[in-house]
């Protein structure tokens, strides 16, 4: 019950070694997703990078094409006899100024004014230009004379007229510097990332492989399905309840023997409406050894301590078994046992009273011996007569004919009272049993442990008749009663006037008795003083259990 084992050990009697374990398997897994992570968010900055780059080249050439196609000297020049003598200058200095590659004005037919090579000035501008004669604007990726580039083309009016056009462009290769200028600063966030993650993932496959004792993967499955196997095969009831009393595990057995509802796991054991005293073994911080408990269907035996691992307590183990049979049979056994002593004390007796009436023939007097064993016959005949006569259940009549030899020989007076009558099949004959025979030790042994003012006669007395809907038994004794407010206590597990027993069944037999009872749906009712008498009503014709 208390788990020390260290986990080397553990792990190697569960899981070959050298594997690795959960908390490698889950640094592993999580630097490879970070590197990944980290990875596409570099590609996805690289690429909105350049995207937005692109879009930041065409609208600063749209800018610089417009600002050009309105200045008035620009549209006075395109109309002049010399265009590129007034334009070229112009052009070159706003393409400084501007950070453009070119800034290419042409006539309505494509014919270049301007150009960064003069040598391509008189040329055809290499591009489209519908979209621009007819009043718009060209926005496109070109290769021309000085490779791919980013361009835009506009016109150039005069009142309504258009009488030129200027295209102004930025070479791909120069975004793409522009882009790559931005790497460094892309990277040193992507490692900031990455060893933000790492650390992270540091911490976190640290506390997994504290949590799981650095255990792999194998051996984890392997030690839940074992440990899951064994909860559903082992015989034996188990519970486990932590340190503030809340049920943490509880196996099949231990489920069905305290009848646990559905959602027992994690509720505290006390609000699962189980007797106080069990309530009390399963929360205290007591060790408990072979304990009887009764429930409202069985007796059971506790076992509990204290579940430790590496010196730290973690809560309480405790285990149940099944004693409500042998419980039963005990009873039985002790009954048997009860009568076979009385049997033999009787076989001594007899032998005594034969040799006294042998004695009293040789010595004359026959008269005196036929009296002397008729009146023997008489009282035990009267007896058997009246339980025979008033009980119907054979077993039940052999346990009062036992019961009665046991009490005589212990010096009680027995009776059963005139017209008493019980019924056959009023309950399952087992159940009878313990009911009565447990009433009528518990009264024998009040009566023969008294002391202190001498008694005229000890007397046990029981009593049986069918009241309506119930069958109603009653056992009585002149002993001294419970004492004052222990009527309910009497039914607990463990009260007892007496010192417990050697087979530390004390304090068991009442508390079986109301357990039947009540399973029994009847009830239980008792009296007195001056002595005590115990009243048992079970229904007729509809017992249950």
């Amino acid at each position: 019950m208390t788990p020390t084992a260290p986990p080397s050990r553990l792990g190697r009697a569960l899981g070959a070694p050298g594997r690795w374990s959960v908390a490698a398997q889950t640094f592993a897994l999580q630097v490879l997703i970070a590197v990944l992570v980290v990875g596409a968010g570099l590609a996805g900055a690289f690429a909105q990078a350049k995207r937005a780059g692109d879009q930041e080249a065409s609208a600063r050439a749209l800018a610089v094409a417009e600002t050009v196609a309105a200045t008035p000297s620009v549209v006075e020049a395109v109309q002049g006899p010399d265009p590129s003598a007034a334009l070229q200058p112009y052009a070159e200095r706003v393409r400084v100024e501007s950070g453009t590659d070119f800034v290419v004005i042409m006539s309505r037919d494509a014919i270049r004014y301007t150009h960064p090579d003069p040598a391509q000035i008189g040329g055809t501008f290499l591009g489209h230009t519908e979209a621009a004669l007819a009043g718009g604007v060209v926005a496109e990726d070109y290769t021309g004379t000085l490779g791919p580039s980013s361009r835009v083309v506009v016109p150039v009016r005069d009142g309504s007229r258009i009488v030129a056009l200027v295209s102004v462009g930025i070479r791909t290769s120069a975004v793409g510097e522009r882009v790559r200028t931005q790497l460094p600063v892309l990277l040193l966030a992507g490692l900031a990332a990455a060893a933000l993650s790492g650390l992270g993932t540091a911490l976190v496959a640290r506390r997994i492989r504290r949590q799981t004792h650095g255990l792999g993967e194998p051996q984890l499955r392997e030690m839940y399905e074992y440990y899951d196997a064994v909860l559903h095969a082992v015989s034996e009831g188990l519970v486990i309840t932590d340190l503030d009393g809340t049920l943490r595990l509880a196996n099949d057995e231990a489920v069905r023997l305290l009848d646990l509802p559905a959602d027992a796991i994690g509720r505290p054991v006390a609000d699962l409406g189980l007797a106080e005293p069990l309530v009390a073994a399963l929360t205290d911080e007591l060790p408990h050894e072979d304990e009887l408990h009764v429930t409202s269907a069985r007796v059971l035996v506790l076992n509990r301590g204290p579940a430790t691992w590496r010196g730290r307590l973690l809560g309480h183990v405790a285990t149940l078994r099944d004693r409500t049979d042998l419980e039963a049979l005990t009873g039985e056994l002790d009954s048997a046992r009860g009568l076979t002593d009385a049997l033999r004390s009787q076989a001594h007796e007899s032998a005594n009273r034969l040799h006294t009436i042998v004695s009293l023939i040789e010595l004359g007097h026959t008269d005196r011996a036929l009296a002397f064993a008729t009146e023997e016959l008489q009282v035990s005949q009267v007896l058997t007569d009246r339980v025979v006569g008033a009980v119907d259940e054979p077993v039940l009549t052999a346990l009062l004919l036992g019961k009665a030899a046991e009490a005589h020989e212990r010096g009680i007076a027995f009776e059963i009272e005139p017209g008493a009558h019980w019924p056959r099949d009023v309950a399952p004959t087992r159940d009878v049993v313990t009911i009565v025979g447990n009433l009528i030790d518990n009264a024998l042994d009040a009566v023969a442990g008294e002391t202190g003012t001498p008694r005229p006669e000890r007397h046990v007395s029981f009593d049986s008749r069918v009241d309506g809907a119930y069958a109603v038994l009653e056992v009585s004794d002149n002993g001294p009663g419970l004492p004052p407010g222990a009527v309910k206590d009497a039914f607990r597990r463990g009260w007892s006037t007496k010192e417990q027993g050697s087979a530390g069944r004390r304090g068991i037999g009442l508390a079986l008795v109301g357990q039947t009872v009540d399973r029994l749906g009847g009830t239980l009712e008792v009296s007195g003083p001056p002595g005590a008498t115990f009243t048992v009503r079970l229904p007729v014709g509809g017992h249950r259990g």
